[in-house]
């Protein structure tokens, strides 16, 4: 990096900046220090927060500025709030101030953006020229998604400069905005919105400001409102739905979302929505619902979707209802593992700093076939059914959890010892496993589990699945694909791809249907790990992973289903080999330890061991 990288304007505006944040800030004190005892109640804005209207500004060019001033303060005034990133447009030729598409997509680098002189030549007159470099780990497309990077993509842009009026300008500014990583996380924050598969909401997470869009001059709330009436991302578009009539948008000239005393979210929308249905609205409005609450600075009670008069209500749900049309699967009331090859319960609390039941055996066949040991087990949502694999790893069981008899007759068999990985079921009633047959690898899916086993095929897999985890909404699946590093060691990865059901194969949320089923655009799910050895899905579509950087130790942490760190890791987990998290947030994340056996962590509270034996914990799933 030039030495000079930081001189200039570029720390002048960085000085300027932090007294315009400070200085917000000191407004917003200013402005509470008194509560006023009369005068009619307002509405507030629902995505107000503590730090709703600090704002960051750049510092225009000074006059006569060399031009590594002007790349510098380009770069720096790119990381403003200014309405319409003005202050970074005053660094531009007056043809490319009007061309710079700011918005169109963001590039993060890793360690920030070095800029070094470009010689053009030996002719001392060739106008002056700065290449921007770096190492590029992900991209933000125009519709707010993420995209990581897998490797160390080199990134770089010639900027050129040119005189206009006697004043040095930049002629060719880079694509959309040029951010390091610490820019990126401090101005952007990931969000979910959510679509419709089948009867089931998906989230499907994307990347919006904290604080106001320079160009729309909306809030973060109403930014992923509008980002949710766009429709989903390209990736998941093809298996999800919204219930939104085409060409929706919010009522022009809304910046802002506000609810009033009842907690009740108002929002606007165009004429296109204004006569919807009754149980069509209900499930926009249900959309709305899920996207917004972990947005506002308060509970959001209910939802209404108001006319473009402003006045009239087209619909409105409560939470209650909404969570009614949701479609998501029940709350478990058992957590369960394998210790001596036999499958074992406990009850959950019903509060979470609650004591948890002793281990017990499960009931049903597994409770007399005192000679099957197993390997792995999965269980259905609505628990009353197991798929377990033999401890040899050869065989696949369906058994029922309510009913005594006699074990079934295998539904799958893999011809080599430990050929079939742990089984996952999805909301819908399928059964999905892995055989890890060198010589003929092959996913499979059990329509309803007990169905006959379909082959499915994974578009561009470059490599063997060692294990699999499906969303309980049945089109996202979480595959460890294990590959052969440069180095000759085998290595595992975690990707991500589109479970895509053909007409006929339970698109419509039919359990058990036989059409053909595909697995389609792998993506990677923890680009940074260099190997992972667990996960499970989370909830808010995200993804707890145990594994390790490059160079680093193992450790569980969260990711969003886009690629993107969802959070810091787990405390004091660096000696778990499994993991498993329920959709319900209120559940324990449960993990295998094997100084200490099945430990949970409760939400707010520290690890503590429940069994001291067994291994392999699983949630229903």
């Amino acid at each position: 990096m030039d030495a000079n990288r930081h001189s200039g304007p570029a720390r002048r505006a960085r000085r300027a900046r932090g007294v315009l944040a400070l200085g917000g800030a000191g407004l917003l004190l200013a402005g509470c220090a008194s509560m006023p005892d009369h005068g009619e109640v307002k509405q507030v804005s629902a995505s107000q927060g503590a730090d709703s209207e600090v704002r960051v500004y750049g510092v225009p060019p000074a006059p006569k500025a060399g031009p590594r001033e002007i790349v510098d303060g380009f770069l720096e005034a790119m990381t403003s709030d200014d309405p319409g990133l003005a202050t970074a447009r005053q660094y531009l030729s007056k043809e490319a101030a009007q061309t710079w598409k700011p918005n169109a997509s963001v590039t993060v680098l890793a360690s920030g953006r070095d800029v070094s002189s470009d010689k053009q030549g030996k002719d001392p007159d060739a106008l002056p020229r700065f290449k921007l470099y770096g190492t590029r780990v992900a991209t933000v497309d125009e519709r707010s998604t993420y995209h990581p990077e897998v490797g160390r993509k080199p990134y770089e842009r010639f900027l050129q400069l040119v005189k206009e009026d006697n004043e040095w300008r930049i002629d060719s500014p880079p694509d959309g905005l040029v951010l390091s990583e610490s820019d990126f996380q401090r101005i952007f924050m990931p969000v979910n919105k959510y679509y419709f598969a089948a009867d089931t909401l998906v989230a499907d997470p994307v990347y919006v400001r904290q604080r106001t869009d320079p160009d729309s001059r909306m809030d973060r709330m109403t930014q992923t409102v509008k980002s949710l009436l766009d429709g989903p991302s390209r990736w998941l578009g093809p298996v999800v739905t919204s219930t939104f009539p085409t060409g929706t948008t919010l009522l022009d000239g809304t910046k802002t979302l506000s609810y009033d005393a009842q907690d009740t979210l108002r929002v606007p929308l165009n004429e296109k929505a204004e006569n919807v249905a009754g149980p069509q609205c209900e499930r926009m409005a249900t959309q709305l619902m899920y996207t917004v609450r972990d947005l506002a600075s308060s509970r959001v009670a209910q939802v209404e979707l108001v006319r473009p008069d402003k006045k009239s209500v087209i619909c409105r749900v409560s939470e209650a209802v909404a969570a009614g049309i949701a479609g998501r699967v029940p709350s478990p009331t058992h957590q369960y593992f394998i210790d001596g090859g036999r499958l074992l319960k406990i009850t959950l609390p019903s509060d979470p700093e609650g004591t948890p039941g002793a281990a017990t055996p499960v009931s049903g066949p597994l409770a007399t076939a005192q000679q099957l040991k197993l390997a792995s087990a999965a269980v259905a949502y609505e628990e009353k059914r197991a798929a377990v694999v033999g401890q040899d790893g050869h065989h696949l069981y369906v058994v029922s959890l309510t009913q005594a008899g006699q074990m079934p007759e295998a539904v799958l068999s893999s011809r080599v010892k430990d050929g079939l990985s742990a089984p996952s079921w999805d909301g819908r009633g399928d059964l999905w496993i892995a055989d890890r047959d060198p010589q003929n690898p092959v996913l499979w899916r059990i329509p309803a589990g007990t169905g006959t086993p379909q082959k499915v095929d994974v578009a561009g897999l470059d490599g063997r699945i060692e294990a699999l985890k499906v969303s309980s909404d049945g089109v996202r699946m979480a595959l460890l694909v294990s590959r052969v590093g440069k180095d000759g060691t085998r290595k595992n990865e975690l990707s991500i791809g589109r479970v895509e059901r053909a007409e006929g194969s339970g698109g419509s949320g039919a359990s058990g249907a036989t059409g053909p089923v595909s697995v389609r655009e792998l993506r990677p799910a923890a680009p940074r790990m260099a190997d992972v050895t667990a996960m499970s899905w989370a909830p808010r579509g995200r993804l707890l992973v145990v594994g390790r950087e490059s160079g680093g130790v193992s450790q569980a942490r969260y990711m969003q289903a886009d690629g993107s760190t969802a959070g810091g890791s787990l405390p004091g987990a660096t000696g778990v080999s499994a993991v498993a998290a329920s959709e319900d947030e209120k559940k324990p994340v449960v993990a295998y330890s094997e100084d200490d056996g099945i430990v949970w962590l409760p939400p707010g509270a520290q690890w503590r061991t429940v069994a001291a034996g067994g291994r392999a914990p699983v949630y229903p799933g």
